[in-house]
Formats: C-alpha cells, structure tokens, sequence
C-alpha cells in the first residue's frame, strides 16, 4: 500500500509526541519518586544514593531497603611509629588487619581527615568485598577534605590572597571525589598522598567532613574583612543570614556536592568540622574569651530539593576542654539518669536541642597516659593520667551519653596511637623533627588509641610485673655483696632492676641517683644525707607503693625554669639557680594558668601536679591486674621499674640528646651525651648514711642509637570494653 508523504510525517509527529509523553512520565515519576524519598527516609531510593539523612539519623541502603544506622566507630589518623602522617606509611596488611579489628569491634565506620595513599582504599575495598561475601556488614567512611593549615596561618582569611585556600579546597574536593571513585592519579608530592588510585570505594562513603577545628581569629579575620560576602546561592546549596566565613563553607560544600553529581551522579550527606569553641552556643562561665569568641552556625546553610543526602552537624566534643565543662552552672548541675552530675549529656542535649539537622559526635576520647594536660573539675573525666581500663569505660559512658540524647552517633578518637603528637604543656621539652621515633608517655596526646603500638618487635623487652624472667639474661651495670642494679632501655623506657639483700620494701629506702649532663648536679641529697660519686641531676627515691618519687636537681627543673624564671607563674627561689646545692625537687608538670571564671568570679590560680611521684602496680598486658600507670612493683626482695624518658629531661633517646643547661643557655636546647650514669644505696630503716655508707658509686649506663624504632600492636583494655559496650547497641 502506497503512504503520502502527509500521511507519513503526521505519523512521525504522533510518534514524536508519544516518545516525548515517555519521556515526561518518566521524569515527572523519576521527581516525584525522589520528592518522596526526600521526605520519607525508609522509601527505596536511586542507586547513586548510598546514605541521607532526616532531622535525627543516618540512613544508608542495605540490600535495596533504607537501614536507620546509628554511628558507632572510630578515627583512624595517618600516622604510625617511625614516620609523620604527611609520610603516609600505613601499609595495605596493616589497613586491612586494623579494618579486621574493627569489625571485630562491632563499630560500623571509620573517619579519615585527608587523602590516603592506595594501600588505605585498596584494603578497605578488599576488606569490604569480602565482608559481605562472608555475610558480615562493611565498613562505612566519613571523608575528610583538609586544608592547608601553614595557609591559614600565614593569609588569616579563607576569602584571602585571592581565594587561595577557597581554591585550593576546590582542588583538593575534586581530588578526593575521584579517588573514592578509583579513577586519580596523584604525582609524588612531598608530605602528600600520591600513586594510582583505582579500587571504587564509593558505595561505602556515607558522609563528607569538610575543614578542621577552625581557630576563633581565622573566623573573625574572615568576617571583618569580607563583610560584603555573606551570601551564597549555589546548584545544591544556599545561605540565609550567613556569615562570611559560613558562606565560604557553603561555596565549597556546593561544589563539593556538584562535583560528585556532574562527574559520577552521586551524593552523600555534608557537614562541616566544628568543635565547642566555635559552636553557635553561648558559654557565659568560659574562663578563656578565645574559647567562646565567635560562632560558626551550619543551620544558616540551607540546600535545594536537588540535594536528597541531606546535611549533618559535626561537632568534636571532648570531656575536659574547653573549661565550660568545668563551670558552665547549667551544665554543672545537671543530673544524668544515675543521679551523677554529667555537664558532658548536658552540653549533648543543648546542642541537639539546636539543630534541625542529625548531629554527630565525630571526635570525642580520653588518653590512656601517663602525663596530663587539664583536668575536668566535675567528673574527673581528664586529658591524660588515666589507666586503659579506666579508658574504655570512660568512652563507653560518652557514647552513651550521645545515644541517650538521640545525637546521629559517636567516632572515638583514635583507632591508633600516635608517637608523632605533641602536648602543650610539654612541647618545649622534645625535638619536634625526631617525635615519632620515641614513645612519650608524658605526653597526652599521643596516647588517644585503643590499639596501643609499644616498643618492641614482638613484646617490650620487659614489663613491670614481679616475675624477672626478662632480666635473666642481663647483666648488673653495678653489683656489690649486698645490691645488685640493672638498666636497659628501649624507645619508650628505662628499665631498673634492683636486687638487694635484706630488703623491706615498706620501711626501708632505696636511693637511685641518676647523672645525665656533666658539669652539673648535686654530689648530696640534703633530705637524706646520701651522697654520690658523680653530680646527681635526678634521684629516685623509693619508700614503699606510695612514698616513691623521682625527684629532679633543682638547678635542673625545667618547670621551675620554665614558670619562674622564662615567665613569672610561680615565685622564684634564689636557691635554686645555683648548681650543687643538695635539693631536689619534685617533677612537676602544669595544668592550667591563671584564669578568673566569668559571672562567678572565681579566680582559679596557676596549677601543675607532681607527674613524678611513681604509680605502684603490674604493668604486664597478659596480667590480670594490669594497670597501665604502673610504674613500679616489688615481689621477692626485688623492685623494678620503668621511667620516662622525659621525667630525665631527656629530649630524643634515639640520638641522646638531653637538655642542656638551661640557666646558661638561657632557654631550653639540646645537648648530645654518651650515656646516663646510675648508682644505687639501700637505706636500712633507722640508719642514717652519714655513719653506713661512703659516697654511692656511679657507672655509665650506654645504650645505642636508632634511625627507626621498633614497635608492635596491642589491642589496650579499653578496646575490649567498647567491643562489648558497641555490641550491646546493636
């Protein structure tokens, strides 16, 4: 049959217009099966949406269904024994073993800060894939985007040097979306990430982390310089009564969001990094005016129906800092469930009472050290100075505290140890270029994880524990009829054995002096009368579990130097800017400053606490009774001990340097020396060592230098308990 050609082209155009109708069906379906999914977080979604969020929680989908999940998991940093994170030396068998334990830990996710090296993602996708062919649940991520914290330092503006952070923010959003992707490649770029990036981990990613802690003077800087910047109205999101420096997190979240949308048609909930000092609370009782200056408020960020994911609060929110926890009066008085004052809940509530959006607890942690940093005066909830048990279970009363205040979820701060930190109230004290070689248990922040990384290969060379069998194989570095004295050491300790005959540990008295500079020290101790060989820098003194001390040549007490006389905290004692007079001082290290509390003018004064008094008990992992503060134990007529590298004033064990003579140098400095020298003398209970004893003899204890430390995992007591504690929250 012959058609016309106006038969055939009115065909067509009925045609047309029926594959145009198809087509709006399907769009028209495709928009109202999202519109729905945007206000009924249990519906089905698209594919290219793994996780979203309503007002309280996450979702994330699991199996074609939306599973509401409560976060529970832990920060994992780049830093291991022996390297600086900017090296990023973690190996892929580590990734994937810690990954393992993890799991094992019931926690369901893990927060990165920054860009990985391939090893990171290629075990998580591994470790991942074959989770669920064993029927088991993967591990989720919240991705961090970093910036260049040396820039903030130097432009003091986000919007500064020509929008240099804000672009090279974008540079790095882009980067990082194409790595979870699998398809980047980075050059080598010295403290930088680098390599081939193929394994597509995106399905795991559930949530972005934008920023750092922002410091109070880059807010205000942004603010006052760029007061005509405070507005934003991007594809995904847009501002309403912003701040400038709101208003720059807004522009990079957007394209952030648009450039995952564009390139792999995916998105994941947002939030920016924030921590109480810039939160948009008010803290009327905050001692510190930095710590309560100027807010940062995500709830003037707003998103288009575009963005289905949906925005989050990140909040880091640690027990003892700033010092609101201590003094703010509504949150000091408030009462948990227990009837026990819990200004941490209290903080928790309010913040969740704020937003209109989930919010996550994306840090919170307390160290398990042996130094301290500050103190919460209400809870004794400290930064550092607490046991691994203790630990856990302070962490488990947090993250039930973010649970009991219907918060999205809790990530502990940290998964690993981290020998490369540093601590504000001994910074001065170290080398920074060597922090990672050497374990510093003075130091707080290094002392975060739940997976403790001790020196040694396979095991420390010894634990404080009674049992001796580790210095079977020693030889004495002095002996005599009567005393037998041990040293050895290794990246975190020296080690002390001491065996004397006779010996009551609850009366009698041993004294250990120690020489470690030359030229310097005392050859007596006043208090008791002993004398020594050698100029004594520091002595321990050991009288039963709770009268035993190191105690530090006055001359030679870098907190008395660093208080009196560098600034003026504490009195100086003329004395003791002498050499050889006899004292010795207890090692102390600082707390707090002067401060007066607002509203309530209390004035709180300079304080520090004796970091030198010896901690009696077993200090062996694998014991029943282990308490990872013990410094000291006797069993058997014999004591041994550990000591802090730092309590000798020791600055990097690996290389021996040591502080130098701080009154003639004028500040605190290095010094290279060849060894320690160590003596010991038993004081028998009622004699005195005027008539007993002639001056106690001294020998050079040497121990060789290092260029890489050894070390090995231990998973801490405190893993143990939030093993349980998150399990019991399924």
């Amino acid at each position: 049959m012959k058609i016309s050609r106006k038969n055939y082209m009115y065909g067509s155009i009925i045609i047309i217009i029926l594959i145009a109708i198809a087509y709006l069906s399907l769009f028209i379906l495709k928009n109202k099966i999202n519109a729905t999914d945007h206000n009924n977080p249990t519906s089905p979604m698209a594919s290219e949406y793994v996780s979203k969020v309503d007002g309280n929680s996450f979702y994330v989908l699991e199996n074609g269904q939306w599973s509401k999940t409560f976060i529970k998991g832990v920060n994992l940093g780049a830093g291991k024994p022996g390297a600086f994170p900017g090296e990023v030396a973690i190996t892929y068998d580590e990734y994937y073993r810690w990954l393992g334990y993890i799991s094992d830990m019931h926690a369901n996710t893990i927060r990165v800060y920054t860009i990985q090296r391939p090893q990171f993602y290629n075990a998580l996708f591994d470790f991942n894939q074959n989770a669920v062919k064993n029927g088991k649940k993967p591990i989720y991520v919240f991705h961090g985007v970093w910036v260049n914290e040396s820039d903030i330092a130097t432009i003091e503006d986000a919007f500064g040097s020509n929008d240099k952070i804000l672009n090279d923010m974008n540079v790095t959003v882009k980067d990082t979306i194409n790595i979870l992707h699998g398809n980047h490649y980075l050059p080598v770029n010295k403290g930088h990430a680098d390599g081939n990036y193929t394994s597509d981990v995106s399905k795991y990613v559930i949530g972005w982390i934008v920023g750092i802690e922002w410091e109070p003077s880059l807010v205000v800087s942004t603010n006052e310089n760029n007061a005509k910047r405070n507005h934003y109205d991007g594809k995904y999101l847009y501002t309403v009564g912003a701040s400038p420096f709101e208003t720059f997190l807004t522009e990079v979240g957007d394209k952030l969001i648009d450039y995952e949308m564009t390139t792999y048609n995916m998105q994941s909930p947002v939030a920016f990094s924030n921590w109480v000092t810039t939160d948009p609370l008010k803290h009327p009782n905050e001692p510190y005016k930095n710590e309560d200056l100027v807010e940062v408020n995500v709830e003037h960020v707003k998103w288009h129906d575009s963005y289905k994911a949906g925005m989050f609060a990140s909040y880091h929110v640690y027990p003892y800092y700033p010092d609101t926890f201590s003094y703010q009066t509504d949150y000091i008085h408030f009462k948990d469930a227990e009837g026990k004052p819990n200004p941490y809940l209290a903080y928790l509530e309010e913040i969740k009472k704020f937003h209109s959006m989930p919010v996550l607890i994306s840090e919170f942690g307390i160290p398990a050290s042996r130094g301290k940093a500050h103190e919460n005066k209400i809870t004794g909830f400290n930064q550092g100075f607490i046991d691994e048990r203790t630990q856990g279970d302070m962490l488990m009363k947090m993250m039930k505290d973010i649970h009991a205040a219907n918060l999205a979820g809790g990530l502990v701060f940290s998964w690993q140890d981290e020998w490369f930190k540093r601590t504000w109230n001994n910074n001065d004290l170290d080398l920074p270029d060597s922090r990672p070689y050497w374990l510093n248990a003075q130091t707080n922040e290094q002392h975060f994880g739940l997976l403790a990384l001790d020196p040694g290969n396979e095991k420390s060379i010894s634990y404080i524990d009674g049992s001796f069998d580790d210095w079977a194989n020693d030889t004495p570095l002095y002996a005599d009829d009567h005393t037998k004295l041990y040293v050895k050491s290794d990246e975190g300790y020296v080690y002390l054995m001491i065996d004397a005959e006779d010996y009551d540990f609850n009366k009698d008295t041993l004294i250990i002096p120690i020489d470690t500079i030359k030229e310097q020290g005392n050859r007596s101790f006043s208090q008791l009368g002993s004398t020594f060989s050698k100029d004594a820098d520091f002595v321990v003194k050991i009288h039963g579990p709770t009268d035993s001390h190191v105690l530090v040549d006055a001359y030679y007490d870098n907190y008395y130097f660093r208080y009196a006389v560098q600034t003026s905290l504490i009195d100086k004692t003329p004395a003791f800017h002498h050499k050889n007079t006899g004292i010795f001082n207890p090692i102390r290290l600082s707390l707090n400053k002067s401060y007066v509390v607002p509203q309530l003018n209390k004035v709180v004064p300079f304080a520090g606490y004796e970091t030198g008094l010896l901690q009696y008990g077993i200090g062996n992992p694998d014991n029943p009774d282990f308490n990872s503060l013990s410094d000291f134990y006797y069993k058997d007529g014999k004591v041994e001990m550990r000591i802090p590298w730092q309590l000798l004033n020791v600055m990097d064990p690996s290389h021996k340097y040591v502080i130098d003579d701080m009154f003639a140098r004028g500040k605190i400095s290095k010094l290279k020396v060849d060894g320690i020298s160590f003596g010991i003398q038993h004081i028998k209970t009622g004699s005195t060592p005027e008539t007993t004893q002639q001056p106690i003899a001294m020998e050079e204890y040497s121990w060789k230098e290092w260029e890489q430390p050894t070390f090995h995992e231990r998973l801490k007591p405190s893993y143990y308990i939030l093993q349980k504690g998150f399990q019991a929250m399924n």
